[in-house]
């Protein structure tokens, strides 16, 4: 079977410098060490041991960092130019990615979310599809309101990065 998703794009624009956006991110979002951190779920033995493990690793977003990819430095490569920058964060929250994935199993293909922060010409842009569209043809009204929050939990960790 084949699915048609139409994806809704969120995008902020910032006169912040990058680093700053960058920083600003950072900081909102937990750092766990992923290889401890997929170990302690690995050894939880009860739900609640699992989601106190999951918790120590969140930001005060409620959202933790999983992998940032520095995309600028390969389109840098060849060009002879510290510009532009980009980067890609990986981040989510596993908790969250459960409860959509009870309602909607293939959520597990979307989540964590990416935001993607990269300098143009006119500033730093920061951008993230949302959940709730790759949740919508799925037509199941529980699984979109978990997205829906995530959409809400991004968005604002991007707009508090942006200003």
């Amino acid at each position: 079977m084949i699915r048609k998703i139409e994806v809704e794009r969120f995008t902020l624009s910032s006169s912040k410098p990058f680093d700053q956006v960058v920083a600003a991110l950072n900081a909102a979002v937990g750092h766990p060490d992923m290889s401890d951190f997929w170990k302690s779920t690995d050894r939880a033995q009860s739900v609640a041991e699992l989601e106190s493990t999951i918790e120590k690793g969140l930001g005060r977003t409620g959202l933790m960092l999983f992998v940032e990819f520095d995309h600028g430095a390969i389109v840098r490569k060849g060009i002879g130019r510290a510009t532009p920058r980009m980067i890609r964060f990986v981040i989510g929250n596993p908790l969250i990615m459960r409860e959509m994935a009870k309602h909607v199993p293939d959520a597990g293909s979307y989540a964590p979310v990416t935001v993607l922060v990269d300098e143009r010409v006119d500033g730093v842009h920061l951008s993230y599809d949302r959940m709730a569209s790759f949740l919508a043809p799925y037509e199941n009204a529980d699984g979109l309101d978990v997205a829906k929050d995530l959409d809400a939990k991004v968005e604002a960790l991007i707009a508090s990065a942006a200003t």
